[in-house]
C-alpha cells in the first residue's frame, strides 16, 4: 500500500551525513534536477560518492532512482524531452560542461543495465572488445590481455576461457550479465553504474554478481540501483533512499537501515510500503 505522502519536501532536511572530512570523493552530483517536459522526476539532489566504494540507491518504483543514475552517464542526452540541471562532477570536472565530449565521458563512467544485453551476433571475445575496437584498438596482444583481465575481474574467465569464440547468447543469464560487466570494464572506466544488475537472475547467479561487485570496489567507484534492500545491505557502503524524486536520506548503509533519521526512511526499510 502506498503511504499517504504527497510530498516529502517538509521532511527532507540534513538528509546526508556523508562526511566531508575525507576529501576522496570520486563523483559529486550537485543540485541535480531532471525533468521530462514540465514534469520534474528528480528534484535538487546532491550526493557525494566516495572513491572505491559502493553506493546503493533504494526506494519504491517510480521514485527516480534509475532516472538519477542515467544522468551520471549523460544518457538523458539521448532523450529529447529530458532536461538536466545542476552539476555532475568527476575529479572536479563538470561532465555537463559544453566543453566535455559525452563520448569521452562515457569512457570514464561505465553502465550495466537491468537485463543482460550482450551483442547477440558476437562471440564472448568480440563482446568484450567491441568498445575497444570502436576506439581504435586493434593490437591482438592488447585485446587478448584486456579480455582475460576483465573476464577475471567479472569472475567469468574460468567458465569461458576454453571457448571465447562461443556466441555470447549461449551463456546462462548470470554469465551474460557478468559478460556485460566485463564489457563495461574493458574500456577502463573509473565509475561503474549498475541498474538492478541482478533483478532478472536466479539466487545463485545473484550471489555471483554480488561477489563480483564486492571485489570490483577495490578498484572502482560503484553506484547501484536495487529494489532488494537485503542486497543493498550486503554489497553497499552507503545508501540513498529516494521517494517521489527527492533524496530523503543518504547515510552509511548500516546506519540508514538500523537507525534511520527520517520517519519515511524507517517505514520503507521496515517494509511498511514498497
Amino acid at each position: 500500500m502506498t503511504p499517504k505522502y504527497t510530498s516529502v519536501e517538509s521532511t527532507v532536511s540534513s538528509n546526508s551525513d556523508i562526511s566531508d572530512v575525507e576529501d576522496n570523493f570520486k563523483m559529486i552530483a550537485e543540485n541535480v534536477t531532471i525533468s521530462y517536459g514540465d514534469h520534474p522526476a528528480v528534484k535538487d539532489i546532491t550526493m557525494k560518492f566516495k572513491e572505491k566504494s559502493v553506493t546503493a540507491l533504494i526506494g519504491p518504483s517510480g521514485c527516480g532512482k534509475t532516472t538519477f543514475l542515467r544522468c551520471l552517464n549523460r544518457m538523458h542526452d539521448m532523450t529529447k524531452s529530458a532536461k538536466v540541471e545542476g552539476k555532475v562532477m568527476i575529479d572536479g570536472i563538470d561532465l555537463y560542461s559544453k566543453e566535455i565530449d559525452p563520448i569521452y565521458h562515457r569512457r570514464k563512467v561505465g553502465m550495466v543495465f537491468q537485463k543482460p544485453n550482450p551483442f547477440p551476433t558476437m562471440s564472448i571475445f568480440d563482446n568484450v572488445t567491441a568498445g575497444l575496437r570502436l576506439n581504435g584498438v586493434r593490437d591482438k596482444k592488447i585485446l587478448n590481455e584486456i579480455v582475460e583481465d576483465t573476464l577475471k575481474m567479472a569472475y567469468l574467465w574460468d567458465e569461458v576461457k576454453s571457448d571465447l569464440k562461443k556466441p555470447a547468447v549461449e551463456l546462462s543469464g548470470g554469465q551474460q550479465q557478468r559478460l556485460c560487466i566485463a564489457r563495461a570494464l574493458a574500456i577502463q572506466p573509473e565509475v561503474l553504474l549498475m541498474d538492478e544488475p541482478a533483478s532478472a537472475l536466479d539466487p545463485i547467479a545473484t550471489q555471483k554478481i554480488e561477489e563480483t561487485i564486492t571485489e570490483l570496489k577495490k578498484d572502482f567507484t560503484i553506484i547501484i540501483v536495487t529494489h532488494n534492500m537485503q542486497q543493498a545491505v550486503r554489497v553497499s557502503d552507503y545508501t540513498g533512499f529516494m521517494y517521489l524524486g527527492d533524496l530523503v536520506e543518504f547515510r552509511e548503509t548500516k546506519k540508514l537501515f538500523t537507525d534511520p533519521k527520517n520517519e519515511l526512511t524507517a517505514k520503507y526499510v521496515q517494509g511498511q510500503f514498497g
